[in-house]
């Protein structure tokens, strides 16, 4: 089972450098006021894991601070700073000595962890590199090629508030949050689908800029554009028919407390696919474009293909689209949706994802919390929760949780950790 054992953060958002330490698996729960920085630390955490985020953030949007020399430096020529925070920093630096001599070298922000798998402890980092405006990786102190490294070490699903209008935004919101569940999944769903986000793009800019283009150019691209745009609704087809089985398979008392959803996904691709072989689609994908190029060049894109899917979620017991389910049904088949994903993975990878689950309490009854907790439990892994009162996590008592204060940056344990119990998380 993989969880964090530390984690360390440096010039991170709105922390000048911050520690948690002596983790284990079972829940970690962060709580304070809003804007303390409680969802900065989740974060961090799903940086660990490849992408970009739970906010889907610019790396040089992460900077905590930048920093420059005082125009009068102090007598005996000790150096003082002026301290000036990123767009989205906050207040409370709370710069250590090796911290601001580390900004003052001008690196960026860092975020690395001490974690344990299955196959032994190991050190992972991430960070801004302040040359390139890139985000870099670390394995065990030595670089890795790319993100997708991080994959073989950590997988991270996660909510937030953010989410609750999933049902309700455009479809566009909807395509990225199944792809995420299909990456924790599947690794190389990332690769499949920058791959085919590079060669649209690419087909786009040779159709808008040149009025005679080189068919032979366009033919290859449309090659490489059919292939992986008939293999991302081949996996995403696969991934939601395995979603569904574990929805369907939840026990009694999951579905009193989070209804089960009914999924599909809906797309021209997708349901080629369920009638034709891939190698057919591959064929049928890129005529499509190829007859479509005169008109594509005006609108600037492709009406075609699996960047206009979309998945199509119900309330299966009363057979109503989850767009027309109220609020708090909305919430609740969000989290049945993710804790089946959770048990997904645990049933292939045989270990739960680490849940980052940001005021996910904020809006369930004391009965629902405790329930939820309850299965959180049963599940196993570790949980990162946040709230802004200690209150709501009463319920989880029974299971031992890690309790942190957060205020204004800067990070603080409000118990000792204690013995688990067997089976409790």
């Amino acid at each position: 089972m993989a969880y964090i054992r530390s984690l360390h953060l440096t010039a991170f958002r709105n922390y000048g450098e911050a520690a948690l330490g002596e983790l284990e698996t079972g829940p970690v729960v962060l709580y304070g006021a809003n804007g303390a920085g409680k969802t900065n630390v989740l974060e961090a955490v799903s940086l660990l894991s490849p992408g970009k985020g739970m906010r889907g953030a610019k790396a040089t949007e992460m900077q905590r601070l930048f920093t420059t020399p005082h125009p009068n430096p102090l007598p005996g020529g000790e150096r003082e700073y002026n301290l000036t925070p990123s767009p989205r920093g906050g207040e409370g630096w709370g710069l250590s000595a090796e911290a601001l001599a580390k900004a003052d070298e001008g690196q960026g922000w860092t975020i690395s962890a001490e974690i344990e798998t299955q196959y032994g402890p190991a050190r992972i980092g991430t960070g801004l590199d302040p040359a390139t405006e890139k985000r870099l990786v670390r394995i065990n102190g030595a670089p890795a090629k790319g993100q997708a490294a991080l994959s073989e070490y950590l997988s991270c699903v996660w909510l937030t508030p953010q989410m609750d209008r999933l049902f309700l935004d455009a479809a566009s919101s909807r395509r990225r949050f199944l792809d995420r569940l299909v990456f924790a999944f599947d690794a190389g769903h990332s690769g499949r689908t920058a791959r085919f986000e590079n060669a649209m793009a690419q087909r786009s800019k040779i159709l808008r800029e040149n009025s005679r283009p080189d068919p032979a150019w366009l033919d290859g691209l449309e090659r490489t554009i059919a292939e992986t745009g008939t293999a991302i609704a081949a996996a995403r087809l696969e991934f939601c028919a395995r979603l569904q089985q574990a929805c369907d398979t939840a026990g009694q008392k999951e579905d009193q407390l989070f209804p089960r959803a009914r999924l599909r996904i809906g797309g021209t691709l997708e349901e080629l696919l369920t009638r034709s072989p891939a190698l057919e689609v591959e064929d049928m994908y890129r005529y499509q474009l190829r007859d479509s190029r005169k008109a594509d060049a005006l609108t600037g894109g492709s009406a075609t293909g699996p960047h206009k899917s979309d998945l199509i979620v119900a309330y299966a017991a009363k057979d109503m689209p989850a767009a027309q389910c109220s609020t708090g049904e909305q919430k609740a088949l969000l989290i049945g949706i993710v804790l089946a994903h959770s048990r997904l993975i645990a049933a292939e990878k045989g270990a739960p994802p680490i849940l980052l689950l940001d005021e996910i309490a904020a809006h369930l009854d004391k009965n629902r919390r405790a329930g939820l907790y309850s299965l959180l439990s049963a599940l196993g892994g570790q949980v990162w929760m946040t709230g802004t009162d200690r209150g709501l996590f009463d319920a989880l008592a029974p299971y031992d949780p890690q309790m942190f204060a957060v205020d204004s940056g800067h990070i603080a344990p409000q118990r000792s950790k204690t013995a688990r119990s067997a089976g409790n998380f």
